[in-house]
């Protein structure tokens, strides 16, 4: 049989651009699942070194060793670490986080039951991030040297230092006691009140959540897009008769934006943890106040279940930027 020239010998599945963003893809799951491994590993040794029981909480005065000892072995906890953990390990596997130790409730039920209001400010504080960050980015950086710009970074850097609960603090003076725009505190879940009444209850602290978000999208793009604009294709498209404008939102905005995903990647985390002030300074019994209360109680299983939700929101999120980033970029995908 006559041999192909290798130009054009058939090449390799994996050659392919398909084979290689599929390639990465693999790579990003395995290092997320180490990741996730690990954190679980690290979540499950607290409860080893905070040398807490149920018995702290359910047998009080009345603890004797007997009783102590009697109750560690319904709960499990005299079995060897190892051997509790990958129970645990496989509890999660399909949604059982435990049982609380203070009332002996499901704690996957007891989350469930506040999901929806962290995840409703937490969510709605990220749209606010992306969409206002956005727009202060690009404006920036399309009319950076005039007043604009340096006015945005004042405003962008102020925004920045001022923590969620000062903020918080000055809305509910502002919008909720003085102009009683607001309410003040509570949440009302949408099928009880509606989009209007629920959205009504989240805007103040969704924006004290997203002062954070929106700064840093905000200097990230900016930083992106200036740099964009200096590349040799920015300047070559102009060259071959393209508009300024057209090339800015073509090429140098996909371009630019990089830095800003990846750092969206970082401030998630951020998100879910700044909710535990938040909620508390807006009454919202959501995960952060789950979490403050169990952990003043020493209801172990509880903080884990927690750190274990957050583990896998942080994880999934970050998967979901790397793989936009490949979108913007599939030159990385080829390791180009």
């Amino acid at each position: 049989m006559t041999e192909l020239p290798p130009a054009f010998a058939p090449r390799p599945w994996f050659g392919t651009a398909i084979g290689a963003t599929l390639r990465v893809i693999g790579q990003m799951i395995v290092v997320f699942v180490t990741v996730f491994f690990f954190a679980t590993l690290v979540t499950f040794g607290l409860q080893a070194l905070s040398g807490l029981s149920p018995a702290h909480l359910q047998l009080a005065e009345s603890a004797t060793p007997e009783a102590i000892a009697a109750l560690e072995h319904e709960w499990g906890l005299d079995r060897p670490l190892w051997e509790r953990y990958l129970s645990w390990l496989a509890g999660i596997a399909v949604g059982d986080l435990g049982r609380s130790w203070y009332n002996g409730a499901s704690v996957s039920a007891l989350l469930a039951a506040r999901a929806a209001v962290s995840l409703s400010v937490a969510g709605l504080a990220l749209i606010i991030g992306v969409v206002l960050g956005f727009l202060l980015g690009v404006l920036s950086a399309r009319l950076q040297g005039s007043w604009v710009d340096p006015g945005i970074t004042a405003c962008t850097t102020f925004m920045g230092v001022m923590p969620p609960f000062v903020v918080g603090t000055a809305l509910v003076a502002i919008f909720a006691v003085g102009l009683n725009w607001f309410p003040s505190a509570g949440y009302v879940p949408i099928g009880r009140g509606g989009v209007g009444l629920w959205l009504h209850h989240l805007w103040l602290p969704a924006i004290a959540l997203s002062f954070d978000t929106v700064a840093d999208i905000a200097r990230q793009l900016r930083a992106g897009l200036v740099q964009a604009q200096r590349e040799n294709y920015f300047t070559g498209a102009i060259v071959r008769g393209l508009s300024p404008e057209r090339v800015f939102w073509t090429q140098a905005l996909r371009g630019g934006s990089g830095p800003a995903l990846t750092m969206l990647g970082m401030k998630f985390p951020n998100l879910l943890g700044g909710a535990v002030v938040t909620e508390a300074v807006f009454g919202l019994a959501g995960y952060g106040k789950f979490a403050a209360d169990s952990a003043n109680r020493g209801d172990v299983p509880a903080v884990q279940g927690v750190l274990v939700v957050a583990i896998v929101l942080v994880v999934a999120f970050n998967l979901l930027i790397n793989l936009l980033l490949l979108r913007l970029n599939p030159a990385a995908a080829r390791g180009v």
